[in-house]
């Protein structure tokens, strides 16, 4: 077709076709895609590794930022492990519901035994490579390991935040939080 037959009732009757709403844009949808594209597509580029990494350094910077944020509300550079954990969950409302099902110690770190639903839970359920526990959720890992090592500094050696198991009933992840202090 030529251009120059394009003509006011083509250009109007196309419109009236291709019109979509914006109520009916699935917003979730669209992420859940493209999530799934973008993991995939540095997997299979760069492989596993990199996917990884990418992925945690993801995380990284907002959970750099989540830190900043609540150093400077609460004017301290300092927080004990609990402390971090309560006001780092209640600065995370919106995005995380967090209930912790146990506490274990042991003579040079403990674990903290947590259900946690997540803001990227309902946007990957429908997309079976990014299920719970997979690639995806090292944003989340980087995010908290990051978040946890700039509130607490010195007064851990290292922490690691590990998915255990999808509870499917409960509709959450189950992982451990494992802190190894420093003065331990």
């Amino acid at each position: 077709m030529e251009t120059n037959s394009i003509n006011e009732n083509f250009l109007n009757d196309l419109n009236s076709n291709i019109q979509n709403d914006i109520s009916n844009i699935n917003s979730l949808k669209g992420f859940e895609i493209i999530s799934e594209s973008i993991v995939y597509k540095i997997l299979d580029i760069f492989g596993r590794n990199s996917l990884l990494s990418m992925l945690y350094q993801t995380g990284s910077g907002p959970g750099e930022a989540i830190a900043r944020k609540i150093k400077r509300k609460y004017k301290k550079n300092d927080f004990e492990i609990f402390e971090a954990l309560k006001l780092l969950m209640v600065e995370l409302r919106a995005y995380y519901s967090m209930q912790i099902r146990e506490v274990q110690e042991y003579p040079d770190h403990f674990k903290i035994i947590i259900e946690n639903f997540c803001f990227l839970r309902n946007p990957i359920k429908h997309r079976e490579r990014l299920q719970p526990g997979k690639a995806f959720c090292r944003i989340n890992k980087g995010y908290f390991e990051t978040a946890f090592r700039k509130l607490l500094g010195d007064k851990i050696k290292k922490i690691e935040i590990n998915f255990l198991y999808d509870d499917i009933e409960r509709n959450v992840c189950v992982e451990e939080l494992v802190f190894y202090p420093n003065h331990l």
